[in-house]
């Protein structure tokens, strides 16, 4: 079988990828999660005009003064009457404007004695100052949020003024991890000579929890054929199913077997890409499956690769490929072989510098890294200063 490109994979990846159907969701849960649909504004804001200041709400033809002050509009009780020629209402910010008045003068520029009040500073300059319009944000039935944005606050707070409560938005994808592996040991616990502490798991949960989706990890699963088809049988309802090691050729390496141990069926297998090649791509039920390399930074660079992409295209994300931005290289490469390299660098002011250590197990270095630098099959030696593309991590 023939090594498949990276662009192709992830193609291949994203069409087996169905965007999940919609859920309502409550506006309070909906931040980090992308719309499908275009939110459109289901009220005016604001609904009538207010005031923008504190002070007197006047009419603009009287706005010389002197006025008899005949009552008081705060937010939440507006006066009930209206505003004859000579009269002013006591206003605050967020108040409702009384009838007849169309412009507040701010409560520094007037003195009160009694009942009158009398200008003292500036006129306001024109007509309407200090007024908040009907309208003047949004109106019932505009278009507010386009489909395919990833919500923030700042959306939520725009779609609670627009009149939703809830909204809807796709399905969380559900995705279940496996870690293979009869060396491992739960993060923490003590570890052989033989042994190593599983850190798969614990990273690609982490990893998922940026984005919006529901994650079960199953834990570590002994290089037995038995349990590890057992333990995908019991996972074919969930949206993505991700195992971790067991994807190479070695008399260990079982996620195949089991996978068509499980009615599962494969895809693609092995990628043109270092590091990552032992990447198996498929289903088990009505699951998609991902089966990852075991090393730590095959791992990391597989599931920025493909898994956060399938999941951001199931949640919705229009967009849903990594990054690729553009640095100059900090320091001379060697050329690339017949594999795509995915370099662990350092960038700093656009320069981007690679690590030494770029073993597939050597994650200190994975972890001081901020992108990927990615060199393509076949590239010649490149100088320190050269452009190149990178993946910011």
């Amino acid at each position: 079988m023939s090594l498949l490109p990276v662009a192709e994979a992830q193609a291949r990846l994203l069409a087996m990828a169905r965007t999940l159907p919609d859920e309502t969701v409550a506006i309070a849960e909906a931040s980090g999660r992308w719309t499908t649909s275009e939110i459109t504004a289901r009220r005016t804001q604001p609904a009538c005009d207010l005031s923008a200041m504190d002070g007197y709400a006047i009419r603009f033809a009287d706005m010389a003064g002197p006025w008899r002050v005949i009552g008081e509009s705060a937010a939440g009780a507006a006066f009930a009457g209206a505003i004859q020629p000579g009269e002013a209402v006591r206003i605050y910010t967020g108040a409702v404007m009384p009838d007849g008045a169309d412009t507040v003068v701010i409560q520094e520029d007037v003195s009160h004695e009694g009942d009158m009040l009398h200008l003292t500073g500036d006129r306001p300059g024109a007509k309407g100052r200090h007024v908040r319009s009907a309208g003047s944000d949004f109106r019932e039935g505009q278009p507010l949020i386009p489909a395919g944005t990833a919500l923030t606050p700042r959306h939520i707070a725009l779609a609670a003024l627009a009149g939703w409560g809830t909204l809807p938005l796709p399905r969380l994808p559900r995705i279940a991890l496996l870690s293979t592996g009869s060396e491992l040991v739960p993060p923490g616990a003590a570890a052989g000579l033989d042994q190593i502490p599983a850190s798969n798991g614990v990273m690609l949960s982490t990893m998922l929890g940026g984005l919006p989706c529901v994650v079960e990890d199953l834990g570590i699963i002994t290089d037995e054929l038995g349990a590890l088809t057992e333990a995908m049988r019991s996972v074919r309802d969930h949206d993505i199913v991700v195992t971790t090691g067991g994807a190479s050729v070695g008399d260990h390496d079982l996620v195949k077997p089991a996978l068509e141990a499980a009615d599962g069926s494969i895809d693609f297998w092995k990628i043109r890409m270092r590091p990552g090649k032992p990447l198996i791509a498929g289903t088990l039920g009505n699951a998609l499956f991902l089966g990852l390399p075991g090393n730590p930074v095959s791992a990391y660079v597989t599931a920025h690769l493909f898994l956060l992409p399938m999941v951001r295209h199931m949640a919705g994300c229009p967009g849903p490929l990594p990054d690729v931005a553009g640095a100059r290289l900090g320091a001379a490469m060697a050329p690339v072989g017949g594999r795509d390299d995915y370099v662990r660098g350092v960038l700093a002011d656009g320069i981007a510098t690679p690590l030494g250590a770029q073993d597939s197990a050597a994650t200190l270095a994975l972890a001081r890294a901020n992108c990927l630098i990615r060199r393509e099959a076949g590239s010649a030696a490149a100088q320190a200063g050269e452009e190149v593309s990178i993946l910011p991590l």
